[in-house]
């Protein structure tokens, strides 16, 4: 697969994952807490694929290496607020297995690519 192709199914998969995180969102029970968190993790789910789409059009190898620090921000953030939607069994697992699994699977591969990307700068 080549670069092109693989930014591209990157580009899919980062607008799924912020698709199924605002699915997710919807399930959450109606209290002051979890309003809090689902607006933390719609906003910072809905932010990988804007972000990542940003990363795809860097101008600069510079460029590149800092969006694709905030692509691995925010789904690091992702991961937290689903975290705690488990540790305070807002939501049953099943439910958020699917996107923690995809969020950490996206959260390794632009880490390897951010160390590629800084590695072929040198």
């Amino acid at each position: 697969m080549n670069k092109l192709d693989f930014a591209k199914q990157l580009q899919c998969r980062t607008k799924k994952l912020a698709m199924e995180i605002i699915k997710l969102g919807r399930l959450l029970p109606v209290s002051t807490e979890s309003k809090v968190i689902h607006y933390q993790l719609i906003k910072a789910g809905t932010s990988i694929a804007a972000n990542y789409r940003a990363v795809c059009r860097s101008r600069s190898h510079k460029e590149f290496i800092s969006k694709l620090g905030i692509v691995i921000e925010e789904t690091d953030e992702v991961l937290y607020w689903l975290e705690l939607i488990k540790e305070l069994h807002l939501l049953k697992m099943k439910k958020i297995e699917p996107v923690y699994k995809e969020a950490k699977e996206l959260l390794a591969i632009f880490i390897k690519s951010r160390i590629t990307a800084k590695s072929n700068k040198s």
